[in-house]
């Protein structure tokens, strides 16, 4: 069995109601679709799908076991509830191995604390670069070494190595930038301000009682 798959079953509950009880059940209910194919319900184990979605994300493809029926998909959207954070959907998207897709896929910062020049502040502008390619050649990871930056020369997405797959399509704009190398602000040092001192020497008017005339 493949370290990517996940076993799904066919969902009859249908409605705001019944899908209460897939809750209950610790099964997350979702849907699987694909363009010509008719949409299937389904539900899922929320502990094993949690277990799977962080080695997966949305950017790499996985196995549904849909009771017996192996299908290819990538997760395509988790929706989550507003205050709990629990994951009360998922929408999967099933993938046609010979036909390439758009896909989105992170970017990493490798040797981030190895930064030759320091003190220096590392600033990340693009955390994901969009591609094109046959699903059996997503990149597992995309990663770019950060360690010999400067302050100068920023990277950007045409230094990445996967410019050199033939076998994938970048279709984020070459000329983006990935990360940038700062010098840390230098903390301003707090003016004094002296107040300003009275003239000891000034005249201060003193009024009294005129001298009677006698």
């Amino acid at each position: 069995m493949s370290d990517k798959r996940l076993l799904a079953n066919q969902r009859d509950e249908i409605g705001k109601n019944k899908v209460k009880i897939v809750r209950n059940e610790k099964m997350v209910p979702g849907v699987v679709y694909s363009k010509g194919i008719e949409t299937k319900e389904l539900k899922v184990d929320s502990i094993d799908f949690v277990k799977l979605f962080r080695v997966v994300g949305t950017s790499s493809i996985m196995e549904l076991d849909l009771e017996g029926e192996i299908v290819p998909v990538i997760v395509k959207q988790v929706q989550r509830h507003p205050v709990k954070g629990n994951i009360i959907h998922i929408d999967f998207q099933r993938i046609d191995m010979k036909q390439k897709l758009k896909i989105k896929v992170p970017v990493h910062l490798l040797n981030r604390d190895s930064i030759e020049l320091q003190p220096s502040v590392l600033m990340q502008m693009l955390d994901e670069i969009e591609i094109e390619c046959l699903p059996g050649d997503i990149p597992e990871t995309v990663g770019i070494d950060v360690s010999k930056m400067d302050f100068t020369t920023p990277l950007f997405v045409k230094d990445l190595e996967l410019v050199n797959d033939e076998d994938v399509e970048i279709l984020t704009d070459l000329e983006s930038i990935i990360c940038t190398l700062n010098e840390p602000m230098e903390e301003e040092e707090e003016e004094e301000v002296e107040d300003e001192e009275m003239d000891e020497s000034a005249e201060v008017p003193v009024i009294g009682e005129e001298d009677e005339e006698e």
